[in-house]
Order: structure tokens, then C-alpha cells, then sequence
């Protein structure tokens, strides 16, 4: 027992891609861990355990060999909405635009009926059912975006459903995507609405509702100025921004979100020089979005290998939305982040741990090492590269989340 009296637990006969170091992976062949509580207080070989550490161990768990590594981040997700949008899929295969779903009153703003007429309850229910998919594959932190409210009771119900989201046993971030899409009664007033959300906020962050601040800059969203006017009202309020960035074209919403020390920039496919020079000294992350790109047949590849040369540091998410990345496996993001954006197996891995971390503004997770929460994965595989290179197999043994064995 160590001197604070607390538990520690000895985690052992495990091969820890820690993440941490020079080697790739942070490699520990012969590994073990100690947690305390919800932290690591130790992680190295196992044969670099002191007499000291090991008499202060309360009890131990023998790891057979697993592959552990940290536990994974979903920092993009739009989780929370009513209503199903697979119709419109099967219209697009039929040749149907975008733009005629949604003159037809299909799209986004198909989802923000069916949210806005659900209850909590309702969208909790399915929220959590979606949450325990990503659950299964290890997923321990969450971020969850508005955005199919687009009123300010809407957006306030959707953030609501976030919060609670927490109650499963994992940490829910929360960002406010007011400024997702124009809503029908604001139709042919985008300043006017841009107002409205901006005005929404500071009561949305007095009910603690509200992490992060998210704006979708685009041709079919909203302008950079309509953008900076989101951004000045975040950071009135001393909240961080994010922000759908370059996704169908170069709007300059990079170097925009640059500007106000962005958190992340997401999609990116079309990321121009000036965005990547402004992401590479600001130090916001670059979230890359594989499941859109393929729901959505795009062929522009985001400039990955510039990003890499630059230094950027690379996340991927689910994206997880009704419309254009229904999916629910992080484990599948992986490997479309190799096949179809050409990462290595690693910088995957690093992009739902480490590097997710960083886009969600978290510094006390993402790699195993002491003083990290205690969130971990453990795996019935040889090496981790096999979580990129499998896909509709889900290889977890057990989640660990605050130090606690979970399944």
C-alpha cells in the first residue's frame, strides 16, 4: 500500500503501445502499468519495476500477453438528433442532387424537424443506444455537437442529451454548432440569424451546456465574416473554437479559425497552402474525416503528406451524423484513414488518442503515461497495427476508464 493509503493496481504481461517516446508506437514489448485511483502513476517494462513500486501495489491483473493502448477519442461527432435520413441515400444513388433533396425538404433541414419535435427522452434513448456502438470499441471520451436545433431551446434540448450522455461511464465534450445550417424561419436572413445564435450563447455557457464553440464555413453554410462574428462572440465568453473547414472548398475558414487559436479544423479536403502554414503555427489540429469522404464519393484527398511536413498534428473521427458519415465504428475510421488517405497504421492510432486528445483541448490523455487519466484499451491482438488493418472485426477484450474495468 502506498503512503496515501489508496489502491494501486498492477497491470502486467502486457504490450503497451504507450504513444510516448522515441520508439514507434512508444513500444513496450515486456510492458506494465500502475494506476491509482483514475490515474497512471507508473508505465514501463516490467522488469524496471522497483522492490519500492511493487510493495506498494494493492492488487494485480495478469494482461495474458494483450496488446494495450490508449484509450480511444471520438473528437467529431453530431450523435444527438431525431429522425433517419436512409432515404436520402437511396435517392442519391438514384442521381438526385444535394441541393434537389433539400429543395425537396430532405437534408439538414430534414434532421432539425425531427429534432426539434423529439423530447430529451426520446433523443437520449437513441443517442445512447448510438454511444454504446462506439462504447464496444473502446471509445472513452466524446465530443457531441449541436446543430439540428437551430433555436435556442433546440440547441439548449440537444446539449442537454450531451450532458447526460456522461451518466455511461465515459467523458461527454460538448460543442455548440449554432451556426450548422439556417434554419427555415430565418430563411433569406443569415446575418439575422447569425445574431440570434450569438445571442443564444452566453445563456447556453451560464447553464454550463457549452465546451467549445463550432461554425460550418462554406458556400452552402456560412461566410468567414458570419464565421468571425460566431468566433468574437466564443471568445467573449472565453470559450475555445472549432470549425468545418474547407470541406467543399477553400473559403479561407482556416486561417480564419487560426486566427482566434482554433482548436481543430475539421474535414479539410480542400486545405489550401495558406491554411496549412496557418494551422502549422498556430498549432491547431487537423481532423480528417474519412467516413464523409467516403459516404460521400468525394475525390478531393485532403493534402495529407503537406500536413505531415508541416508538422500538423493529424486527428480522425467518426463524424458520426444522419446525413453524410452515419457510422458508429472508430475501429473502421482507422483503416479508411489508411486506404483511402494513406496514414500509417500509427499515425491512425495517434489520430483517435493522441492527437484527438489535443483537439478537444484534453492534456491528461491520449498516451499512457504517468500522470495521464487511466483510459485504456486492452486487445486480443499480436500488434496494434492489426486495429487498422482489420476492419468489421472489433478485437477489444476490455475498456478501462478512470481506472475501472468497464466489460
Amino acid at each position: 500500500m502506498n503512503s496515501s493509503g489508496s489502491k494501486r493496481t498492477l497491470w502486467h504481461n502486457a504490450r503497451l503501445a504507450t504513444l510516448a517516446g522515441d520508439q514507434p508506437w512508444g513500444w513496450l514489448p515486456q510492458g506494465a502499468l500502475i494506476t491509482e485511483g483514475e490515474q497512471i502513476v507508473w508505465v514501463g517494462e516490467a522488469s524496471q519495476l522497483s522492490p519500492e513500486l511493487s510493495a506498494s501495489i494493492a492488487q494485480q491483473r495478469d494482461l495474458g500477453g494483450a496488446v494495450v493502448t490508449p484509450g480511444l477519442i471520438d473528437c467529431h461527432t453530431h450523435l444527438v438528433y431525431g429522425g433517419s435520413r436512409a432515404h436520402e441515400f437511396e435517392l442519391r444513388l438514384q442521381g438526385a442532387s444535394y441541393e434537389e433533396i433539400a429543395r425537396a425538404g430532405g437534408g439538414i433541414r430534414s434532421s432539425v424537424a425531427a429534432t426539434r419535435e423529439a423530447g430529451e427522452h426520446e433523443l437520449y434513448a437513441l443517442a445512447a443506444q448510438r454511444l454504446q456502438t462506439l462504447l464496444a470499441e473502446g471509445v472513452t471520451t466524446i465530443e457531441v455537437k449541436s446543430g439540428y436545433g437551430l433555436s435556442q431551446a433546440a440547441e439548449a434540448k440537444m446539449l442537454r442529451v450531451a450532458r447526460r450522455l456522461a451518466g455511461l461511464g465515459l467523458e461527454v465534450r460538448t460543442t455548440y454548432l449554432g451556426a450548422h445550417a439556417l434554419p427555415p424561419e430565418y430563411q433569406g436572413r443569415p446575418d439575422a440569424y447569425v445574431k440570434a445564435l450569438c445571442d443564444w450563447l452566453p445563456e447556453l455557457k451560464r447553464e454550463g451546456l457549452v465546451d467549445a464553440v463550432d461554425a460550418f464555413c462554406e458556400g452552402i453554410g456560412f461566410t468567414p465574416a458570419q464565421t468571425r462574428q460566431v468566433f468574437e462572440a466564443a471568445r467573449a465568453l472565453e470559450l475555445p473554437v472549432k470549425l468545418h473547414a474547407e470541406q467543399l472548398s477553400d473559403q479561407g475558414g482556416t486561417q480564419l479559425a487560426c486566427e482566434f487559436g482554433a482548436l481543430s479544423c475539421d474535414h479539410l479536403e480542400y486545405l489550401g497552402e495558406a491554411g496549412i502554414r496557418a494551422l502549422q503555427a498556430s498549432g491547431t489540429v487537423a481532423v480528417l474525416l474519412p467516413g464523409a469522404y467516403y459516404f460521400l464519393r468525394e475525390t478531393k484527398l485532403p493534402p495529407v503528406q503537406a500536413l505531415r511536413e508541416a508538422g500538423v498534428p493529424i486527428a480522425i473521427a467518426t463524424d458520426h451524423n444522419p446525413g453524410t458519415s452515419p457510422t458508429l465504428s472508430l475501429l473502421l475510421m482507422l483503416n479508411m484513414a489508411c486506404t483511402l488517405f494513406r496514414l500509417t497504421p500509427e499515425e491512425a492510432l495517434r489520430g483517435v488518442t493522441q492527437h484527438a486528445a489535443r483537439a478537444l483541448g484534453l492534456a491528461d490523455r491520449g498516451q499512457l503515461v504517468a500522470g495521464q487519466r487511466a483510459d485504456f484499451c486492452i486487445w486480443d491482438i499480436a500488434h496494434p497495427n492489426e486495429l487498422a488493418y482489420y476492419f468489421g472485426r472489433n478485437p477489444l477484450r476490455h475498456t478501462v476508464r478512470g481506472g475501472q474495468l468497464r466489460n
